[in-house]
């Protein structure tokens, strides 16, 4: 008898000129198997199928001078206009835009339909970003294209998604859930190399466990992140 694929919870449609950047990175892994299963259904839309020549032009000079090619608004519109549809969230990514962080993944989760726009070159023509709900980037930095990004995002996103991650409270205890950085991990033996696992971790005791966890938590976090506590505590206020 057949197995029975559950109906997918997302579809993802990525407009970009190197398909292969996204798909085959997501093809394994926990993102993979989503896919096999049916619960994320992950599509591509090449502005380079939309040039309106022969030579498969995307891209030109920049209006006022300046080095690099930048992608021709139509081929991507058209591609945009391909995959769109009523309650698509599109997505334009970019090093301008906000920054990615837990929560806005969350977020990203809860829609249907998400359409990611990669820019390439010095970037997309900027009349483009009308036809975005947001601009999104994954930090302050510039990268070849925005493929590495859209892989980064899909990722965060497909995680959260219904039945993804076997453990339901998997996403619940982890770095960013609260706020905080994650605590610690041990694994056996419990003494390697001379460094021994805390033994509030063996003692059984869920309760301590608990406690010493969310202490870990908040001492990583003012140590490595103190950043992510003034953020904590701003939105206390």
């Amino acid at each position: 008898m057949p197995v029975k694929r559950p109906k997918f919870f997302m579809r993802i449609d990525v407009v970009t000129l190197f398909p292969d950047m996204v798909d085959i990175p997501l093809s394994d892994s926990i993102v993979g198997r989503a896919r096999e299963e049916g619960r994320l259904k992950l599509g591509f839309a090449n502005p380079r199928d939309f040039s309106e020549d022969r030579r498969g032009t995307v891209d030109d000079k920049p209006y006022g001078g300046g080095t690099g090619m930048v992608m021709m608004a139509e081929p991507v519109y058209k591609a945009l206009k391909r995959v769109k549809k009523k309650g698509s969230h599109v997505i334009v990514l970019t090093p301008k835009g906000k920054k990615l962080d837990q929560r806005t993944a969350l977020e990203l989760a809860a829609h249907k339909h998400l359409v990611l726009i990669c820019g390439h070159y010095e970037g997309i023509d900027e009349r483009i970003n009308k036809f975005a709900d947001l601009e999104l980037s994954i930090g302050d930095y510039v990268l070849t294209g925005g493929e590495p990004a859209a892989v980064v995002i899909i990722d965060a996103v497909t995680r959260l998604l219904p039945g993804v991650l076997k453990k339901e409270d998997a996403t619940v205890n982890e770095t960013f859930a609260e706020g905080l950085l994650e605590a610690p991990h041990y694994t056996r033996p419990g003494v390697w190399r001379r460094m021994k696992v805390p033994e509030v971790l063996l003692s059984g005791n869920h309760k301590l466990i608990s406690e010493w966890r969310l202490s870990a938590a908040k001492d990583l976090t003012v140590r490595r992140r103190p950043d992510l506590i003034k953020k904590v505590k701003l939105e206390e206020v």
